[in-house]
């Protein structure tokens, strides 16, 4: 096993090492997203117009969940495997874009990943708009060689066009759905449905070749909707539909109480974290309630709860007042472009501190990657460009946190870097932080995100293995950089056991 970013900065990705062989995966011509592209804003419309003019997706999904019933899929919706009381699988969050950083991550879960069960995709399987035409590049090669069968539950972008790709491809082939009838005119919904992004009528027509990529009966996998559970060996793990907004419709809410019944150990997999960024999230359920009072309920039995959506990785163990320890985790660092952490302030959340949370990239690297990327694209590299090593220690003085890493020669921290941090976004500690920062801090890390604006190693990307026993899971982050180094020997960037007993 290679050093990990919290090793050497030859671990994190940094300095001249070889390129990994990642590139010979990836189709001759991939297809490169921006999210500075107006066309690419406007096709992804549909999460703006939901918010606008109310969100059609718990409707939505009513019908898909009712075709699928219909279909023959179970009622409880449970997918009940033969795996022992020892087994292991993956996690793997919002992948989709089909270019550098995604195809950067597959030769390190091959390898990590060869002697597990399934794998579970946790949100935004595809980007920009979960069209069926994109399951090719972005999911059937990338996943090729993995010989087990992969789950998933949706993102907001496979609801761009109202999860009609992501039903195809995971839930038996699922037909479209008929057409409902149109809205009164000069209402809201009318308005909506005038601007609303929908499939070509011809999407998908290459699927059927598609699917010959993972062909073999043992990657073969069907669900029965958009949200499921999975019973395997000891534990069962509940994987939640969030839809464009982050919340869940009242049907999938009483399905989740009901699933979460009894004594089995439970893992949440969701397409919205609970705690991210040091905030709590806890995911509102329509007619009252949250997704989190669910899954802290002592009757339930959860052990944790990872979501995607984010693009990166972040672990809160989270101490409820019955003295038991959830473990809280971001997990979407599967192959999108990536979402800085040096914009989380010092965390103090729900009695976590610094000394408790962890994340990847580490915020020194996070915010040395998006200097470089701001000074090439302001063509100002002299001013704006930070080494990992003046980043790190500008973290540390604005957190009031010791560098993670263990630094060189003293590195100091210059007029220039402070502004260059203030500028990017950098976190602060709660007391120091001022109101005025966090719209800042919003539009560097949305608005203005790298996107695939750069196809050089590092790329920071991420994807856990869960090794479950009778007693305990034991769950790691795996770091893949794009690096030679770090495709032979994954480094492990996170461990934490979780007891079941």
């Amino acid at each position: 096993m290679s050093d990990s970013s919290r090793d050497t900065a030859e671990g994190a990705g940094w300095g001249a090492g070889e390129r990994g062989a990642y590139q010979q995966l990836m189709p001759p011509k991939a297809e490169k997203i921006s999210w500075l592209d107006p066309k690419m804003l406007w096709a992804a419309r549909n999460g703006v117009l939901a918010s606008w003019f109310g969100d059609p997706t718990g409707r939505t999904r009513g019908r898909w969940v009712a075709q699928r019933s219909a279909a023959g899929a179970p009622a409880g919706k449970v997918i009940r495997r033969d795996d022992p009381d020892r087994f292991s699988f993956l996690v793997i969050g919002d992948t989709g874009e089909g270019d550098d950083p995604q195809y950067a991550v597959v030769p390190g879960l091959l390898k990590t990943g060869q002697d597990t069960s399934f794998a579970v995709l946790a949100s935004d399987v595809i980007y920009p708009v979960g069209s069926a035409d994109d399951y090719a590049t972005k999911f059937f090669r990338p996943y090729r060689d993995y010989q087990a069968p992969i789950y998933a539950i949706p993102g907001n972008h496979d609801w761009y066009e109202d999860l009609g790709g992501f039903m195809r491809v995971f839930c038996d082939d699922a037909p479209p759905l008929p057409p409902e009838p149109r809205p009164r005119p000069l209402t809201r919904a009318w308005l909506r449905s005038l601007l609303w992004h929908r499939p070509r009528p011809d999407d998908g027509r290459g699927l059927a070749e598609a699917r010959t990529l993972r062909s073999a009966p043992a990657q073969q996998a069907v669900q029965p909707g958009p949200y499921w559970a999975i019973d395997a060996g000891p534990v069962r793990i509940v994987g939640i539909d969030t839809g464009l907004l982050g919340t869940v419709d009242a049907e999938q809410g009483a399905w989740l109480r009901e699933v979460s019944q009894g004594p089995r150990p439970k893992i949440l997999v969701t397409g919205s974290p609970l705690y991210v960024d040091g905030r709590h999230e806890p995911c509102a359920i329509e007619g009252g309630g949250t997704v989190d009072g669910i899954v802290r309920d002592p009757a339930h039995h959860y052990v944790a709860a990872i979501g995607g959506d984010i693009h990166n990785y972040q672990r809160y163990p989270v101490r409820l007042d019955d003295g038991r320890i959830l473990q809280y985790v971001v997990a979407g660092g599967g192959g999108a472009f990536m979402h800085a952490t040096h914009t989380i302030p010092r965390v103090d959340v729900a009695n976590v501190t610094e000394r408790d949370f962890r994340c990847y990239p580490l915020r020194g690297d996070s915010l040395a990657f998006y200097s470089r990327l701001y000074g090439r694209r302001l063509r100002m590299p002299r001013f704006f460009t930070l080494t990992e090593a003046e980043a790190s220690a500008v973290i540390a003085e604005r957190l009031g946190i010791p560098p993670t890493r263990v630094p060189g020669a003293a590195t100091r921290v210059t007029r220039r870097v402070r502004l260059v941090a203030g500028l990017l976004g950098t976190g602060r500690r709660p007391d120091r932080a001022k109101r005025f920062r966090l719209p800042v801090r919003k539009i560097y890390t949305s608005l203005f995100s790298p996107s695939s604006a750069t196809y050089s190693p590092p790329f920071f990307k991420c994807f856990l293995r869960l090794d479950v026993s009778p007693e305990a899971i034991r769950l790691r982050c795996f770091a893949a950089t794009g690096n030679r180094a770090q495709e032979l020997a994954p480094p492990v960037e996170d461990e934490v056991t979780i007891p079941l007993r």
